[in-house]
């Protein structure tokens, strides 16, 4: 039954090879929001589980997590094209598809602006939108060098612990090397971890010796931890000077960690948001 189901659909990819327009699976939220942004999103036939950006992307049939992908949901789209991250996988699924004829475009999955510039870049190649890539990348620098000199001109850098939740599960911190340390650096604050990288689960001691001024959070993941009150209840936060002030930054998900075409946007609000004093004084 594997074999005649990954056969049949790599005759869906050959029939849907023969039309002009591509017929696109996205597999990460920045790659998705970039096809939207381009206005290509007429090509995209589905997208991965972190794609919630724009809203119509909900709508389209989802292929499962980025990192863990299956061969058959992919290819029953009929795919010509699949654009991923280079961190994307499993390696022998994205293998598979490519046996089946269908061609695989891996972007840069780091965390910079370099990095946000390219994947735009490599996506406008790849869909025949060269001119809008290179519009949106002038965009995208302008809003950074807008980020920029906001950074400069507030002169403080207060501490930010990043912590992710979903629901009752294990609750993280970032540390170095994470979407959440880069773009608290780029939004002119300083990471209140600094002794490890990725994410390592929140303890009240740990949270206690970090001292964050600000607590910074998904909007998804903070509903889903009940709100700022319920979130001061976990071990330690309340202890801090962070918890103590209430100070709990909430930011539209993929806003805040994609590092996509809104990158330069997400730095601006952070920061607004971490120097709320001279956001007073500068209206």
């Amino acid at each position: 039954m594997r074999v005649f189901l990954l056969l049949t659909a790599a005759a869906i990819v050959c029939a849907s090879a023969a039309e002009n327009s591509p017929r696109v699976v996205s597999g990460g939220a920045a790659i998705t929001e970039t096809i939207y942004a381009l206005g290509a999103e007429g090509c995209l036939v589905a997208v991965d589980t972190s794609s919630t950006y724009p809203e119509a992307a909900r709508k389209l049939p989802q292929v499962g997590y980025a990192r863990q992908l299956a061969a058959e949901g992919i290819l029953s789209m009929g795919p010509t094209l699949v654009l991923v991250n280079d961190d994307a996988g499993p390696p022998a699924v994205l293998s598979q598809i490519e046996r089946a004829g269908v061609r695989i475009v891996k972007l840069p999955s780091e965390h910079t602006p370099e990095a946000a510039e390219e994947r735009i870049r490599e996506i406008g190649n790849a869909l025949g939108r060269t001119a809008e890539a290179l519009r949106l990348i002038a965009e995208l620098r302008a809003d950074l060098q807008l980020a920029e000199v906001r950074v400069k001109s507030v002169g403080s850098r207060p501490s930010v612990l990043f912590i992710y939740a979903r629901g009752g599960g294990t609750v993280n911190v970032a540390g170095r090397e994470t979407a959440a340390n880069s773009i608290i650096n780029l939004a002119g604050g300083v990471n209140a971890i600094r002794d490890y990288d990725g994410y390592k689960p929140l303890t009240a001691e740990g949270a206690v010796g970090a001292a964050p001024d600000f607590i910074l959070m998904t909007s998804r993941g903070l509903e889903s931890s009940g709100g700022v009150d319920e979130l001061l209840k976990l071990p330690g936060l309340d202890l801090t000077p962070a918890g103590k002030a209430k100070r709990v930054i909430a930011m539209e998900d993929t806003l805040l960690l994609s590092f996509g075409p809104r990158l330069g946007q997400a730095a601006k609000e952070l920061c607004d948001k971490l120097h709320p004093a001279q956001q007073t004084t500068r209206r």
